[in-house]
């Protein structure tokens, strides 16, 4: 049985009330941690993809920050994604696990920082990806495995060293068995009145062998602590309107609604990368919008429950050739490696 669960979550699925976050063994395992600080307008982002070659793993890695449009990525010739629990290494540039979190990607880019007062995804039969998550061989998974948190530490951003000491906290793993998908859509945000509050959404093209569809999951919670997930096809669909500055979600359940409504200057937007896993190197692939506008409204049947607005909210936009498109007009070139892998491992 051992055996045929562990070929199972090889495939990048997971069982009820099984465990996302440790490492399925598939092309990419992404982990995403933002920092937000509402008061001062700063938001600070900080990625690492695991992916797997031929040859061995390595890692995308990224730390961007608004406002100033900071950002450095590289790709690293060596990583490994926990097996057992939450967790990622990168030699020494980057270190993520649950509590704490590391990045050097030289003197003017690193981040340092311990994460208290955690308020995790709770536990539930399925994570963010819904009935979606035990379906074998998608292009994509996504779990929101941290709706909350207290920073404490710093961040080096280039000649400016930011105290993120008191910054709200998100976190997310998502993984798939080829990367990315062909397109994709996602946001998320926190630095609204109610502190308690986070909202996540993701969505794209979902495909595995002739099943393609398009599906879009979103997360809310709630100043009262409880959280709503739409996104099942069939009871709680998701419907998505998506360009490179607009965002419109409306998701509703027989008993919920949820309408989102985002918006960000094309101008102020990140260019992120996204790997090739098989061939060891980045290319632009998702326009992020750090500092954008979100507005979301929560319905219990015709009754408002809460509704919010966020300034400092994450917007992303995902495809190869828009940001392709984007980057070249900055003047700008994918990053690329071709180091050969080193030994490393948890």
């Amino acid at each position: 049985m051992s055996r045929l669960l562990d070929a199972y979550r090889r495939t990048g699925a997971d069982l009820p009330f099984g465990d996302p976050l440790a490492a399925h063994g598939v092309a990419m395992e992404g982990y995403f941690w933002r920092f937000t600080l509402p008061e001062s307008g700063r938001v600070v982002i900080a990625l690492c993809g695991v992916n797997r070659a031929a040859d061995g793993g390595w890692a995308t890695l990224g730390l961007a920050a608004h406002p100033g449009g900071f950002l450095r990525t590289t790709a690293h010739p060596v990583a490994a994604a926990d097996p057992h629990r939450l967790g990622a290494v990168a030699g020494e540039a980057f270190r993520g696990e649950p509590g704490r979190l590391r990045v050097d990607l030289g003197p003017d880019a690193g981040l340092d920082v311990r994460i208290t007062d955690p308020k995790p995804w709770p536990r539930r039969i399925l994570g963010g990806s819904s009935v979606f998550q035990t379906i074998p061989a998608l292009n994509q998974y996504w779990h929101p495995w941290l709706l909350g948190g207290r920073a404490e530490g710093t961040a080096m951003l280039g000649d400016e060293e930011w105290d993120l000491t008191g910054a709200q906290v998100y976190a997310e793993k998502n993984w798939g068995r080829g990367g990315f998908p062909d397109s994709w859509w996602w946001g998320q945000a926190q630095g609204f009145a109610e502190p308690q509050v986070c909202v996540a959404f993701a969505g794209g093209q979902v495909s595995a062998g002739p099943l393609r569809t398009e599906v879009t999951a979103v997360v809310v919670l709630l100043p009262d602590g409880r959280l709503l997930r739409l996104g099942d096809p069939v009871i709680s669909p998701v419907r998505a309107q998506v360009t490179d500055e607009h965002w419109t979600l409306r998701g509703r359940s027989p008993r919920w609604s949820v309408h989102i409504e985002g918006h960000g200057a094309i101008g102020d937007a990140h260019v992120l990368p996204v790997p090739l896993p098989a061939e060891r190197r980045n290319v632009p692939g998702a326009l992020e919008h750090l500092g954008a506008r979100m507005s979301v409204t929560v319905r219990r049947g015709h009754r408002t429950v809460w509704s919010g607005e966020s300034t400092v909210a994450a917007l992303e936009h995902g495809g190869l050739a828009r940001a392709r498109t984007e980057a070249a007009r900055r003047g700008a070139r994918p990053d690329a490696t071709d180091a050969p892998p080193l030994p490393g491992s948890f």
